[in-house]
């Protein structure tokens, strides 16, 4: 669970009630979905043949494009989480992180989810021992992404939610 049992209003769209504009929920999408991207070659390299996990990452550019319709992105996320499941390894966090990716456009406090399970998958690719530096440095990298409009809400994100997401924005 790395969703909040209450949802956070800087993450619900002004038009549902809450004081998200359009304009950072695109640049959260658009983060998750580079995020996701960083570490797809660990799903693509276990599971060459399986295209779900790039589809999501690619519609949710679409979405924030205005190309497809946001029910579209947010299956093409679930499909991509579908392919994890019987996954181990690296290539698990990776599939997942891209579903999640996917299903920011639909729920923005997702984006939280392509960073945690990103951080999963280098961890877990990691040598012996050296999980912990590499998943700082993908933490790192991320951090080092984020559009200026939307960093103080995500750097604020993660320190709330850090414990929810395995702790892994301790970076």
């Amino acid at each position: 669970m790395i969703l909040p049992k209450i949802r956070d209003p800087r993450f619900v769209t002004i038009r549902r009630g809450g004081t998200l504009t359009d304009a950072d929920h695109h640049l959260l999408a658009l983060w998750a979905a580079s995020c996701a991207e960083h570490v797809l070659d660990l799903f693509e390299s276990v599971q060459p043949e399986d295209p779900r996990p790039r589809q999501a990452i690619e519609q949710a550019r679409a979405r924030v494009r205005g190309e497809v319709k946001m029910m579209q992105t947010r299956a093409a996320g679930g499909h991509a989480m579908g392919a994890a499941r019987d996954l181990r390894g690296a290539a698990r966090p990776a599939a997942y992180a891209a579903g999640q990716a996917g299903v920011v456009v639909h729920v923005a406090a997702h984006e939280l989810g392509a960073a945690a399970h990103a951080i999963k998958a280098v961890r877990a690719a990691a040598g012996e021992g050296e999980g912990e530096a590499a998943g700082r440095l993908e933490c790192r990298w991320q951090r080092d992404q984020l559009p200026e409009e939307i960093r103080g809400l995500v750097l604020a994100d993660r320190r709330l939610r850090n414990d929810l997401c395995w702790s892994v924005f301790d970076c």
